[in-house]
């Protein structure tokens, strides 16, 4: 298999819910971040995430070399690679995957030729409260044979589902408890050494 085209992606509610924290920390800015994993057959798992950027730096490629660099080297003693990006726009109205998201899920995809792209959906965030859906709330882009990202729409059986079935009940609780303020990014470690990339005691 040369490509995601045929590939399931089941992420794990931590995975999930460290991104869309991110997001939500820094309302007002793009955000991004890397999913980590492995292949299993035809499914990838994404076991971990990794929140990077929320300011200027988010397209530069300077910072994001040191941060991969430095994310691959941690995760890989646990037998975990670089699977796919993670991407939040500016704008809550903004659903489309701009040009600084694609090259550096290009980047990506060089190195794991099944990876993802996963797009923060805003719509489906802001009706969560109301709406007790399971599904995640982002949209899922797959590079197809012409080198493009395109959006993979969900017919039936989704191509992107959450390990656990309540992850979307946990976020909720985790975002009325205001705990997107204690995600750290790896910006925030950039500026201060001592703040943890890692989030260890996020779910603690």
């Amino acid at each position: 298999m040369s490509n995601g085209g045929d590939c399931r992606y089941v992420i794990h509610q931590n995975a999930y819910i460290k991104l869309v924290l991110h997001a939500l920390n820094h309302k007002t800015s793009a955000v991004n971040g890397v999913l980590l994993g492995r292949l299993s057959g035809e499914v990838v798992e994404i076991t971990e995430s990794v929140p990077l950027f929320h300011s200027s730096q988010i397209g530069l490629l300077p910072p994001l070399e040191i941060a991969l660099i430095t994310i691959e080297e941690y995760y890989s003693s646990q037998g975990l690679s670089i699977v796919g990006y993670f991407h939040a726009n500016e704008r809550f109205d903004d659903l489309e995957l701009g040009s600084v998201a694609r090259n550096i899920a290009d980047h990506i995809h060089r190195y794991f030729p099944q990876s993802a792209v996963l797009l923060l959906d805003n719509r489906k965030l802001g009706a969560l409260r109301n709406k007790k859906d399971a599904a995640p709330i982002m949209q899922l882009y797959t590079r197809d044979s012409s080198k493009s990202w395109k959006q993979v729409e969900s017919t039936g059986t989704s191509r992107l589902t959450t390990k656990e079935p309540s992850a979307n009940i946990v976020l909720l609780d985790f975002i009325s408890s205001n705990k997107w303020s204690d995600i750290v990014d790896f910006d925030d470690h950039l500026d201060d050494i001592s703040k943890d990339w890692l989030n260890s005691g996020l779910f603690k």
